[in-house]
């Protein structure tokens, strides 16, 4: 953002699948907040997008409820939908630059969703947005196993990838089911996360490569990215990230695992989180953290002397932790140090220094920050 690497998420309030209401944050690599921002035009921004394009604007989404006939997918004549709205802002003014409804585009009908008695009609699931190569946007609606081309300007539909009403035929290998994260790359392809499962209607879930023919209207697989034997099958969530390297990063969304594929296919790195944690996308992407705020120590006295507790949320270049002791709180020298060992670091004390500091070193040695002064 305005030239600078920024961190960015949302906070809100989640529904049965998407965000009831919330905000986008953006932060400077020292975690000071820049900018909170709310949907335009009375909506609430929804957690499931936030890119930041080249000239300083936000496309985010939103999921509004309207009354709507939905006899033709099992439901009553006077029933509920999901409206999922695109919306591109101004960052600095907080001004509505585009809108999209997919109640005015796509039909319920193709939906791949049920109807479930006494619920909105969730019929679209709008779950990602990238700004295409010639300026306009691909937005992955999940429950209608659909990519579609936005105009930018007028919004019309320039086409839809798979799903019931597919303007492509999808060559061998390249249908896929319950999306998420469809994204433009470089080289032209399109790539994307293919959960095909909730309910499951796949063997496993894989990351796709396709290669995309916009004049014939043709598909192709390029590459498809699985775990292997059984595979992973994700209910929900999940990406797919290209690297520099060529090498894919898939989050496996609602399963809790990542993976890092060399580009033939192949496990380069293979990752699982403790317990039942979820990661809506995994990234591998370069950050440089200095926290505004000082580094953190505590301290716990032993038989032979003190044991200094280091640690500091969010620095990302700490290599080495000194610790300072001594018998008044303005004289403190170096005592012990020890290398970073994770996010908190041990230093074992010899003696029983009155007062401590521990301060953060770089990989050079230099500097980096001091915590405040503490009593033992």
């Amino acid at each position: 953002y305005a030239g600078n690497p920024v961190l960015t998420w949302w906070e809100g309030k989640v529904g049965v699948g998407y965000g009831v209401t919330g905000e986008l944050v953006i932060a400077d690599t020292s975690y000071k907040e820049l900018r909170r921002i709310s949907a335009g035009n009375g909506f609430q921004a929804d957690l499931h997008e936030f890119q930041i394009t080249p000239r300083d604007t936000v496309l985010l989404t939103a999921y509004h409820q309207l009354p709507a006939n939905l006899t033709k997918v099992g439901g009553p004549a006077n029933g509920t939908v999901l409206d999922c709205i695109v919306q591109e802002l101004d960052i600095a003014s907080g001004q509505v630059l585009f809108e999209w409804h997919s109640m005015a585009k796509v039909a319920l009908e193709e939906s791949h969703a049920t109807y479930a008695k006494g619920q909105p009609f969730d019929y679209f699931h709008i779950n990602s947005i990238d700004l295409d190569s010639d300026g306009n946007l691909l937005i992955s609606a999940r429950n209608t196993w659909a990519v579609y081309k936005i105009d930018r300007g007028n919004g019309a539909v320039l086409w839809g990838m798979g799903g019931k009403k597919s303007d492509f035929a999808m060559g061998s290998g390249t249908g896929y089911a319950w999306q998420h994260d469809a994204r433009r790359q470089a080289d032209g392809t399109i790539t994307l996360f293919d959960d095909g499962s909730s309910p499951k209607v796949e063997p496993q879930s894989r990351g796709l490569v396709l290669q995309v023919d916009e004049g014939l209207r043709m598909v192709k697989l390029r590459q498809a990215y699985a775990h292997g034997g059984s595979g992973i099958s994700a209910s929900s969530q999940g990406n797919m990230q290209v690297l520099p390297n060529g090498d894919v990063l898939v989050g496996w969304g609602s399963e809790p695992y990542l993976t890092q594929f060399n580009a033939n296919g192949s496990i380069a790195v293979d990752g699982k989180f403790a317990g039942t944690f979820q990661s809506y996308r995994a990234f591998r992407l370069p950050w440089t953290g200095q926290p505004a705020e000082k580094p953190a120590v505590a301290t716990a006295k032993d038989a032979g002397g003190v044991a200094v507790y280091a640690s500091w949320n969010g620095a990302t270049e700490v290599a080495r932790w000194e610790a300072l002791g001594g018998s008044e709180a303005g004289s403190l020298t170096v005592v012990g140090s020890a290398p970073r060992s994770g996010f908190e670091t041990t230093i074992n004390v010899t003696g029983q220094p009155a007062y401590v500091a521990a301060r953060a070193l770089d990989a050079s040695g230099a500097l980096l920050g001091t915590s405040a002064v503490v009593g033992v």
